[in-house]
């Protein structure tokens, strides 16, 4: 069992650094294809390149996770949906079925599985 769990974290490793090699190629690529001819800028190399996709994911995008549908509040969501009781929760249900166009009124009593639209 741990055997097959550490070669999984080395496939997923391996993965990721592919990823980011991938990652570092395009992006030079992009760069020496379009920054010389639109711009006048230099050509750069794959570790400038790399350290490109650093300083614009600090700068645009950080490096949290990509959470779920809604990851800030459906935590807090989900919480205050266990803490309602069964009368509240339809209450909840026909008023966002009156917000939704009644997509909610036949919603699972458990928020964390979808409707079948």
């Amino acid at each position: 069992m741990r055997a097959s769990l550490a070669m999984r974290r080395l496939r997923i490793g391996l993965i990721g650094i592919a990823a980011i090699a991938l990652f570092g190629v395009v992006i030079m690529s992009l760069w020496n294809w379009l920054a010389p001819a639109v711009f006048g800028l230099r050509a750069i190399t794959f570790w400038q390149a790399l350290g490109l996709l650093i300083l614009s994911k600090i700068l645009f995008g950080g490096f949290r996770g990509r959470p779920g549908f809604g990851g800030r509040w459906s935590r807090p969501m989900k919480e205050r949906w266990e803490r309602m009781s069964p009368e509240e929760r339809e209450k909840f249900r026909l008023g966002m079925a009156g917000r939704c166009g009644g997509r909610f009124a036949e919603a699972s009593p458990d928020p964390g599985q979808r409707n079948p639209a």
